[in-house]
């Protein structure tokens, strides 16, 4: 069955609910990518370096990462609803207040706080938006998705949008879309009902302790480096006008989301999931040599490209990870995420420091390494993977849990 058909099980046919969700998870993750094309300007209105300006997405995952032991805590005991709103709630003052900010040490602040917010929101918004879907999970769980990949697609854009009149509007912007994210659940979406067991705080660590969980997360910690220093450092690669480099993102995001909504699911049925993973991995290794050492042009190219790659690699990734151990989904997402998480908050600040200590090519370098141990991860433990892999159904496996993305 298509499931944007018009018929009752479409993805188009759901409550109010729903779409008041999803449309707050599209402006959740847009925070991730907004500063993108906006980078340099922050770096020459606060008068720093390209490094102190990282520590945007440094701190942002930072505190994503270490509130993944946390959300679960939260959510099962003051309800989804009301995790929802608090997750909003935060990433409204936070991100206004980022807005305010004479100082990049004020910025970096303001962004771990929204980070904690981002966190609380967008792990439970699929669990959420699952139990008042209408259609059954599969839609609902597409539709999340669509969220995502939009969602990462336009938060380039509106930062460059915005950011071309000043560096702070992309920040008052987002708080303004999350306050009407947060009347729109307020008023649409009723409280869900608590899980029958509470999370502990050490739940996710201990859940870290199966082999095939353990292994996933490390391959994903390496994998996400690579994948933040394309998002975070390229853009002082590029060099470019906010519009430029918001229509690059824009593009790149646009790939993500095609090729993890709809690419990988194919790939992974027709070759299975490991040899998929292994052999995007590789691909995006090479890719960002030529990043790193290519003309302008090619760096261009290259970063839109790495975005096909990098929807393959999410998607794979969170489902062996949600399928491969036999704790709780949430748990287990939890604990992979916590672990990956510190990746994504090591590569912004690493990345320039690396330019600084050698050249701008060798931050490429080391990206492509880190993809490469990632691949290699999944070939030495594979065993570890291949039973629970070859069972996994594309795009079902995450239905209680989170994507890629979502914590």
């Amino acid at each position: 069955m298509d499931p944007f058909d018009a018929g009752a099980g479409s993805i188009l046919r759901q409550p109010k609910a729903v779409w008041a969700t999803a449309g707050a998870s599209v402006v959740a993750f847009m925070g991730i990518g907004l500063v993108d094309p906006i980078l340099p300007s922050i770096a020459k209105g606060l008068d720093a370096t390209a490094s102190q300006v990282s520590l945007l997405f440094t701190s942002y995952f930072l505190i994503t990462a270490v509130a993944m032991l946390v959300t679960g805590f939260v959510s099962s005991r003051i309800g989804g609803r009301k995790t929802l709103l608090l997750g909003l709630a935060f990433v409204v003052v936070f991100a206004g207040l980022a807005g305010t900010s004479d100082t990049v040490g004020q910025l970096v602040g303001y962004r771990a706080g929204w980070g904690l917010g981002n966190a609380l929101f967008v792990s439970t918004a699929l669990a959420v938006i699952v139990g008042a879907a209408a259609g059954g999970s599969a839609a609902a769980i597409l539709l999340y998705e669509s969220a995502l990949g939009l969602g990462m697609a336009c938060g380039p854009l509106l930062g460059a949008l915005l950011g071309d009149a000043s560096w702070r509007y992309p920040f008052f912007g987002t708080a303004f879309l999350m306050a009407v994210g947060f009347l729109c659940i307020t008023a649409f979406l009723k409280e869900q009902p608590r899980p029958a067991r509470k999370t502990s705080l050490l739940d996710p660590l201990k859940a870290l302790g199966h082999g095939g969980l353990a292994s996933a997360a490390v391959s994903a910690f390496f994998y996400n480096y690579t994948f933040f220093t394309v998002l975070a450092f390229t853009p002082f690669v590029l060099d470019m006008t906010p519009y430029r480099s918001g229509a690059v993102f824009f593009a790149w995001g646009v790939l993500l989301a095609v090729f993890s909504v709809i690419v990988a699911p194919r790939m992974q049925a027709r070759f299975g999931s490991l040899k998929v993973l292994g052999g995007s991995l590789v691909l995006l290794a090479a890719d960002v040599l030529v990043l790193g050492y290519g003309n302008h042009t090619a760096a261009v190219v290259c970063t839109i490209l790495s975005g096909a790659f990098i929807g393959v690699n999410n998607t794979v990734y969170t489902e062996l990870a949600l399928g491969v151990s036999d704790a709780p989904r949430p748990v287990a997402s939890a604990g992979y995420n916590f672990v990956r998480w510190f990746a994504a908050a090591a590569a912004p600040y690493f990345a320039p420091k690396i330019e600084e200590w050698t050249d701008i090519h060798i931050p490429f370098v080391v990206a492509a390494v880190t993809a490469v141990l990632g691949a290699l991860v999944v070939l030495v433990r594979r065993r570890a993977l291949t039973h629970e892999a070859e069972q996994l159904e594309p795009r079902h496996a995450t239905e209680d849990g989170v994507t890629a993305f979502a914590d």
